[in-house]
């Protein structure tokens, strides 16, 4: 094996890691399927890595989780444990002062998306990927990202206007 191969593969998940970490667990809302999904995607990437069938280790991450994301999305609930205890107490984000609630409460609406539109905002917004680069990612048109993007804000603002009211932001905008 070549060592400077590795030696990158060692520097890029040490530098990546986290937010790759943080991008999984805004498509999925769980911190250890996010550990799982980041932890698939990197074996992948390392073994093509190796192979030597990658451009960019950082794209091709991005492009691997994702796609790890949906197929285990696709999967089902039959490979994942649920809480079956109080579904409704479950959704419920805690209760935090400040700017901690405000993210809570726009993760847990976040969470009730479709896998696809969720994937789409977190590509657009999160990553603040082009429609293009998003289209490229998500093997699909420009015209379906635009779509599926505005259908996502859309469910966003009425999940959000239901549970927060109309929320300031710091810069005086209105979500």
């Amino acid at each position: 094996m070549n060592k400077e191969i590795e030696s990158d593969l060692h520097e890029f998940v040490e530098t990546r890691y986290v937010h790759l970490r943080r991008t999984a667990y805004l498509l999925c809302g769980e911190w250890h399927r996010a550990e799982d999904l980041v932890q698939t995607a990197l074996a992948r990437v390392v073994v093509a890595a190796r192979r030597g069938r990658v451009d960019s280790l950082d794209a091709y991450s991005r492009q691997v989780l994702l796609r790890v994301y949906l197929d285990d999305n696709r999967r089902g609930s039959r490979r994942r444990e649920r809480n079956w205890a109080d579904p409704a107490a479950a959704a419920e984000p805690p209760a935090v002062a400040g700017d901690q609630a405000v993210a809570l409460t726009v993760l847990a609406a976040l969470r009730t998306l479709p896998a696809r539109q969720r994937a789409t905002v977190v590509l657009r917004y999160w990553e603040d990927r082009s429609v293009e680069d998003t289209a490229a990612v998500l093997g699909v048109s420009e015209g379906t990202v635009k779509s599926q993007s505005a259908k996502g804000l859309a469910a966003l603002r009425q999940i959000l206007a239901g549970s927060l009211g109309e929320l300031m932001f710091s810069d005086g905008g209105v979500l």
